[in-house]
């Protein structure tokens, strides 16, 4: 074996291709046919968009675990360690089983460079395979059409959200972004649009290639309730549901695009009532909307785009209810950094900016100017690394105030590992 550990596979995976990102799935899918001839692989679910694939990742594999179904789930980045990319039944893989089977893929790669990414969703795919599922559902890294996770034609596929990120890869507007999202669809198959304003683009790409588009607002929708809420499709109706366990008003329309996505997987996958209710019920996705209670109130969120703060202030509007609110705060420098701070500054009452050990995390002569610029003075800055910002921010904080800790996946993942331990985190492209 090249390497006897999981962190040394993971370090000289980042060595070994010389972009962090390069999108396309040329190299990849050489890769896969090596690794995998037969082509064979479980009923696969891609899930994409801008924000909530995390929360319809989640959902998706609580409602059909319930329905009793062995199910793997693939999602990135990680908080806190890396096996959380590469789940079954709910459980995150050993070191063991993601190692062999990297040492399967350093076998067949020959001289093909891959990337981080690309060598774990291999393995996530060559893992899912071999552990004899039922369904596996991928969570799109960046883009859709070009991702890793896209060399397997999926037999459904939803786009949750359409919004402005990543620009630099996926292009300007939201029609761009749209039009590349759209790439997980495929002809003659189930593809949910939970976006309920979805660019042009997307629908044009869809009916081109004669894809089953189902969209939020059109073929599928919710009505909220003074008991729970219900669920309306093409001719089917989930009534009096129970309110979705993740927080959040956005969280409807996550779960109604979840619903129609059980509802189109029926004949290959029937679901009862009885687990989509527990479902919904139980689901649960740290980082989002995640509360800590006790004087101060902690909320922790991973929203690093201005469409996920706008999201995140619509929710803290509700939740702070008066009560003073201290941002723990930080991004990585490719990030709309103005964009950001412009969607929640009149919801916070001062700032501590956190310094992260990463080199495309933006550092305090980046972050500074941004704030003078909107007119925003109570800024504490100069801290030594996260911890220190934490214990500041606590000392500081009253009893009836809430810290609110966000604007990447890396910072929310330092503040839970002062809950728990953890191995060495590995930076990727996406906090």
């Amino acid at each position: 074996m090249r390497f006897s550990t999981l962190g040394e596979w993971l370090s000289w995976q980042e060595t070994l291709h010389p972009q962090a990102i390069d999108l396309g799935l040329e190299r990849v899918r050489r890769v896969y046919r090596a690794l995998n001839p037969a082509q064979d692989r479980p009923f696969t679910i891609t899930v994409g968009g801008t924000n909530g694939k995390g929360s319809c990742v989640a959902a998706l594999d609580t409602i059909l675990r319930r329905a009793g179904y062995r199910v793997g789930a693939y999602t990135s980045p990680h908080i806190l360690r890396y096996n959380e990319r590469i789940c079954i039944d709910g459980t995150p893989v050993d070191d063991a089983a993601i190692c062999a089977s990297f040492e399967r893929i350093e076998a067949v790669r020959g001289d093909t460079t891959l990337s981080f990414f690309e060598f774990g969703t291999l393995a996530a795919m060559d893992i899912f395979r071999r552990a004899e599922l039922d369904v596996q559902i991928l969570e799109v890294g960046l883009g859709g059409r070009l991702d890793a996770v896209n060399i397997v034609d999926a037999d459904a596929a939803l786009v949750a959200s359409i919004g402005i990120d990543h620009e630099e890869w996926l292009g300007l507007t939201r029609e761009a972004i749209g039009l590349e999202k759209a790439g997980i669809f495929r002809p003659a198959r189930p593809c949910i649009l939970g976006d309920p304003d979805a660019p042009a683009t997307v629908l044009r790409h869809a009916e081109a290639i004669g894809a089953d588009l189902l969209m939020q607002g059109r073929d599928f929708s919710f009505r909220r309730e003074n008991d729970g809420w219900t669920w309306y499709g093409r001719g089917e109706t989930h009534a009096a549901l129970p309110e979705p366990c993740l927080r959040g008003d956005h969280q409807y329309f996550n779960m109604a695009a979840v619903l129609q996505v059980i509802e189109a997987i029926r004949p290959r996958l029937p679901v009862p009532e009885a687990a989509v209710r527990a479902g919904l019920a139980s689901v649960h996705l740290p980082g989002r909307f995640q509360i800590q209670e006790g004087e101060p109130t902690v909320l922790l969120d991973v929203a690093h785009n201005p469409h996920a703060v706008r999201v995140l202030a619509e929710f803290l509007r509700q939740f702070k209810r008066g009560r003073p609110v201290h941002a723990v705060f930080a991004m990585m420098r490719d990030k709309d950094i103005r964009g950001v701070v412009e969607c929640i500054r009149d919801l916070v009452d001062d700032w501590y900016l956190a310094p992260l050990q990463l080199p495309r995390a933006a550092t305090p002569e980046i972050l500074l100017p941004v704030f003078s610029a909107l007119g925003i003075s109570q800024v504490q800055q100069g801290f030594a690394d996260a911890a220190e910002v934490f214990a500041r921010v606590r000392r500081n904080a009253e009893n009836d105030s809430i810290i609110l800790v966000f604007g990447s996946f890396f910072l929310v993942a330092e503040y839970l590992a002062r809950i728990e331990p953890i191995p060495p985190k590995f930076e990727e492209t996406y906090g």
